[in-house]
């Protein structure tokens, strides 16, 4: 564990900028704001999707911010969404930097014959960061499923 005595005010601030990034990441996704959550990367950004976390090759690999609108989108075929930020690491390198996040997201769906299902699925973001013009945005954001569950679910 390191000492916190000494933490640079600079570095506190980028460390929660990151941090808050993460979270509205989460926040846009439960309240379907596709376009708030897609401003949140670079222009130039990469999104990759690894629905089984120890594949080699990413399920879905996406470039440039427009592309992930179709990605954030699908989260409308769900009732209600719940994602639940864990713990992250960061590293930083002046206006980079590199980090893991977890996160358990909740997805209640309703079939056909209004049965009510919840999937949960537990997740990992690998992600690079890049701070332009004193803004920390995501430059690379790899979503690593490490397993999910579904079942029914009573309201």
């Amino acid at each position: 564990m390191s000492s916190h005595d000494s933490i640079p005010p600079r570095e506190a601030a980028d460390r929660l900028a990151i941090r808050e990034l993460i979270d509205a990441y989460a926040h846009c996704a439960d309240r379907r704001d596709a376009k708030g959550q897609m401003a949140l990367f670079t222009e130039d950004t990469r999104f990759l999707l690894y629905m089984d976390a120890t594949a080699a090759e990413p399920t879905q690999e996406l470039h440039g911010r427009e592309a992930l609108a179709p990605v954030f989108d699908n989260l409308n075929t769900y009732k209600a969404t719940t994602h639940f930020n864990g713990q992250s690491t960061v590293t930083l390198d002046g206006d980079r930097a590199s980090g893991e996040s977890y996160c358990l997201a909740h997805h209640i769906s309703y079939g056909t014959d209004a049965e009510r299902t919840i999937m949960i699925a537990s997740l990992r973001y690998l992600d690079q960061f890049v701070q332009r013009d004193g803004e920390w945005f995501f430059a690379e954001r790899r979503l690593m499923v490490d397993w999910t569950e579904t079942r029914p679910s009573t309201p």
